[in-house]
């Protein structure tokens, strides 16, 4: 059974990643995919000199707020998004098709990376035989 792997980069937006995680849980419920469509995030700090400006920028935040009410607060918190993660967020996607299945193989490499929170993460679709195959794969086995 070859694999094909899907790399998505969701850089920090961490609102992005958990949508196209549940969507991909709701594919596999719903068509039945358990070992065929499996995925994993991966998470990596980011550089030491943008962890000191995330640092800077925080203090900041919390002197702000101390002047403030704790009723006034808790009335900002739902008004802004979901701060993103300092991490950087990655999603590998296997899709692991018997050879019968190719057309199977073939819809669901073209939709995974057309529908919406995976759009904009730069899906790079992996198929064996090339060049980066390897290393993704193993990068994907070393992921817990």
């Amino acid at each position: 059974m070859a694999h094909i792997y899907i790399v998505f980069e969701f850089a920090k937006d961490e609102q992005k990643a958990q949508q196209a995680r549940h969507k991909l849980e709701t594919w596999k419920q719903a068509f039945r995919l358990d070992k065929k469509l499996l995925y994993k995030l991966e998470r990596t700090a980011p550089s030491p000199a943008a962890d000191g400006d995330a640092k800077a920028a925080k203090p900041a935040k919390e002197e702000k707020t101390k002047g403030k009410g704790k009723s006034v607060a808790k009335k900002e918190a739902p008004s802004e998004p979901t701060p993103a993660t300092n991490e950087d967020i990655r999603l590998l996607v296997r899709l692991g098709f018997s050879g019968h299945e190719k057309l199977s193989e073939q819809r669901w490499v073209q939709r995974i990376p057309s529908e919406e929170p995976f759009k904009e993460a730069a899906p790079v679709i992996i198929k064996s035989g090339e060049a980066d195959f390897a290393a993704t794969e193993q990068e994907f086995e070393d992921l817990a």
